[in-house]
């Protein structure tokens, strides 16, 4: 059980909640403060002018609108916004968008009855999730289009996924005995104007870029294993006068990774402690800055998703609707906390950094498929007959395939913005667009390096160095081999591919 309330949500619960199946419970003194706001709400509008309850939205809020139509004006602003189009959401980000609204009503200073976050926490506790479509809000007013579906689900219309099915919700929530919402006040606004689609979004793409970061490094460990690389480009010694706290964080989870290695080299033992004669040295003195240069390439990218995950969970802890309702100061200020520019620009980031993850797994993989730059292995990881079979090359074409659209996709969103809504939203933030492109870059990451991982296990049985793998590569060499044998004879490979990247997703390489 995590309870919404107590502190702020950070991300570790928020990974519990969505991939370890636990409940939301809400804190009763979030309750309380929730009915008091309404409460203070319902007062203190009676004889007041205040945006969105009396008033029309947007670039018709000059419009007052009649005591009598005040709930139908909540009821058409969901129906006309639920306008959203594309794939809909996977249940897992549903899921996220769905605990980002709700902790975020749970600030208490929206207006809103205790109704509204009961269902909300009814539903994802039930993995009832209101159907949302990629397409739609620009990130300005919030994620209008998609809280919109949001909202709609709430209010027992539109449809539902429930057990990867899309069904009516009418349907559903008969079944499940649950009432549908009914407005009160100003509910359609309070759920559709904030940011809990970019953000919880940009949620789970922040768990899913530090298992990509995690799986890199091991496929960057194995990979300085195979070519019985020196030990000193990730050396505490090297790394700690850059000053850079990612840099220090990879290259000491490198050492920790390697530490009983009996393939890495020593230079001190190799090179300095020994005369060299030659002229010409077999070996390279430097490897490829594919395998030297690891810690100054996925360290900045540690960084950046370090600082993503703290603009994000301050958006999750966050009142981002508009008009905030301030019981404490017995005031409602009007301003624009729904404006999603904080997410859209992190999501851009992120974004740029799992591309260039994908390209250090690209070149990895092409130094690897190509025996003129190892040395080691044959062309391609094959080994079948050079020649009749071809070993990886196939998946090779994939990997670079995949990278170069995610290099198309890193083009920013936040400096897209483009006025709409009769120049009302004048400046968007496009954050759901990027966190939808970061998420896509990120399914595509997995992709390259379930490929490159692939090829990894067939250079290590070529070698037959199994036994000399650390403790920590050898388990992980273990896990993807039960999944993705060793082949020799050329047979098709999408299926693996398959295999290999839900595993990826699924699991974490230090907990194998």
């Amino acid at each position: 059980m995590v309870t919404i309330g107590e502190n702020k949500l950070n991300l570790s619960e928020i990974e519990r909640l969505l991939l370890g199946k636990e409940l939301i419970a809400i804190h009763s003194s979030v309750e309380e403060r929730i009915k008091k706001n309404h409460d203070f709400l319902s007062h203190f509008s009676k004889d007041k002018l205040i945006y969105g309850i009396n008033t029309g939205f947007g670039p018709m809020a000059q419009y007052r609108i009649d005591e009598k139509d005040q709930i139908d004006l909540q009821y058409n602003l969901i129906r006309s916004h639920s306008s959203g189009v594309g794939a809909v959401l996977p249940e897992l980000y549903l899921k996220a968008v769905m605990i980002a609204r709700l902790n975020s009503l749970c600030q208490a200073c929206s207006g809103i009855p205790i109704e509204v976050v009961s269902l909300l926490k009814e539903l994802i506790n039930n993995e009832i999730y209101p159907v949302i479509y990629e397409h739609g809000g620009v990130g300005a007013s919030g994620d209008l289009v998609q809280l919109a579906h949001l909202a709609l689900g709430l209010i027992g219309e539109g449809e539902v996924s429930s057990k990867n099915q899309i069904r009516p919700t009418a349907q559903v929530f008969k079944e499940y005995n649950i009432t549908p919402l009914k407005v009160r006040g100003r509910e359609g606004l309070a759920i559709m104007n904030g940011t809990s689609c970019m953000t919880g979004i940009g949620l789970v793409n922040l768990i899913q870029a530090q298992k990509l970061i995690d799986w890199s490094v091991f496929a960057s460990c194995m990979l300085n294993e195979m070519v019985n690389s020196y030990d000193d480009h990730f050396s505490l010694e090297l790394n700690q006068v850059k000053r850079h706290k990612g840099q220090l964080e990879i290259a000491a989870s490198m050492r920790t990774i390697l530490k009983d290695s009996k393939l890495t080299r020593n230079r001190q033992e190799e090179l300095y402690k020994k005369k060299v004669e030659e002229y010409v040295l077999e070996d390279k003195v430097q490897e490829y800055y594919s395998l030297r240069c690891v810690p100054q390439i996925l360290g900045p990218i540690k960084d950046t998703i370090a600082y993503a995950e703290e603009v994000l969970i301050n958006e999750l802890n966050s009142a981002n609707d508009n008009p905030v309702v301030d019981s404490v100061a017995q005031n409602v200020f009007h301003g624009g906390n729904f404006h999603g520019d904080y997410v859209s620009l992190e999501m851009d980031k992120v974004k740029i950094a799992i591309t260039k993850l994908s390209m250090l797994a690209e070149r990895q993989l092409n130094y690897l498929m190509n025996n003129k730059l190892n040395g080691k292995i044959p062309p391609f990881a094959n080994l079948g007959k050079l020649g009749l079979n071809f070993g990886m090359q196939g998946v090779q074409f994939t990997a670079t395939s995949t990278t170069a659209e995610n290099q198309a996709l890193s083009n920013p969103m936040y400096v897209h913005s483009i006025p709409n809504n009769n120049d009302n939203q004048d400046i968007v933030s496009m954050g759901t667009n990027a966190a939808l492109l970061t998420k896509k870059v990120i399914e595509n990451t997995f992709e390259v390096l379930s490929i490159e991982m692939m090829s990894i296990l067939q250079g290590i049985d070529y070698l037959q160095i199994e036994d000399k793998l650390s403790v920590k590569t050898r388990k992980v060499y273990q896990a993807l081999r039960a999944i993705f044998p060793k082949f020799e004879k050329d047979l098709p490979k999408y299926a693996d591919i398959k295999k290999v990247k839900d595993y990826l997703i699924e699991n974490k390489p230090d907990t194998i």
